[in-house]
């Protein structure tokens, strides 16, 4: 079973409109409501390949119960999402269907309370016992430690189970500092870390600072990994054009499968940037197209080397 930990969860809306205008009232052609955050999103992927997910973070409220009736839904998934008093928040994004632009308003999370965020410390213990891999994805609600992610790292590695971080900010920050397996910043995070805007560099920088290994996403030209065992670079075939809405959280959820299963850098990282580009392709944001996935597996050219360490 893979884990994955989304404290700020949110019930994603997402409207359709012809045409976008400040200052006008539009009519809605399609609305979508799904369960959200970055950690559910690797879920879904992650369920889509064929592989059991739990889901644990925070609920609370009406959305908090659309959220986990959607999750329960959802093949492969098992919803371990602890209570609280707090409604779980709404992202809306509207969608230009002219341009095909998205316009996103994200709400604040629910305030969590000592007493919850105890609760939960608790049940993710239990949860990590079964275990092959866990990822900790996204923002932190008010009320929850800005060090809560290392504190999650260091009881993951005390039972022996690989972590993955996928966050920014202070919480990057303080996590790298815990030692994650895993780190998958953008351009932007990693240069906020390390201070450096050179991509190479700025990798390495943030392994000396606790990362086990970075994976650093250069957009629509790939993947960066500076690991123990090498470093690589991986890029899809061609130009890609199309939504990326929840490539990244794809490219997550490639990483963290074939973490689980052992597999070498350059399969992991193959296996990332075909489900990101499969997804960018997608008709659907944030869901991949199965098709162009097992098309890419074959075509996305990793260079790099090994090191000799």
């Amino acid at each position: 079973m893979i884990l994955t930990v989304t404290l700020n969860t949110a019930l994603d809306i997402t409207y359709r409109v012809r045409s976008l205008q400040p200052h006008a009232t539009h009519r809605v052609s399609e609305v979508t409501e799904r369960p959200g955050g970055k950690g559910v999103n690797v879920a879904r992927v992650l369920a889509a390949l064929g592989h059991e997910v739990t889901v644990t973070g925070f609920a609370g409220g009406g959305t908090g119960r659309i959220v986990q009736d959607r999750l329960t839904a959802t093949p492969g998934v098992v919803d371990a999402l602890v209570p609280i008093g707090g409604a779980t928040r709404r992202t809306i994004a509207v969608v230009d269907e002219r341009t095909g632009d998205t316009t996103q308003l994200n709400e604040p999370g629910p305030a969590i309370t000592p007493p919850e965020w105890s609760a939960f410390q608790e049940a993710y213990a239990d949860l990590l016992a079964p275990a092959s891999a866990v990822a900790l994805c996204g923002s932190l609600p008010p009320g929850v430690p800005v060090g809560a992610y290392a504190g999650l790292i260091r009881t993951a590695r005390a039972a022996g189970v690989p972590v993955l971080l996928d966050t920014s900010g202070e919480p990057l920050r303080r996590g790298v500092a815990a030692r994650p397996d895993i780190v998958t910043p953008n351009t932007d995070e990693l240069a906020e870390l390390t201070g450096s805007h050179e991509p190479l560099r700025a990798t390495h920088a943030a392994r000396r600072r606790g990362a086990h290994a970075v994976v650093a996403s250069l957009g629509p030209q790939g993947l960066l990994a500076a690991t123990p065992e090498g470093v690589w670079r991986a890029t899809p075939p061609g130009r890609v054009h199309g939504n990326p809405t929840g490539a990244g959280d794809s490219a997550t959820a490639g990483l963290l499968a074939a973490l689980a299963e052992h597999r070498p850098w350059p399969e992991r990282l193959t296996r990332a940037v075909a489900l990101a580009t499969a997804t960018v392709h997608a008709p659907v944001a944030g869901e991949f197209d199965r098709r162009t996935y097992e098309e890419l597996l074959g075509r996305v050219a990793v260079t790099g080397e090994v090191s000799a360490a």
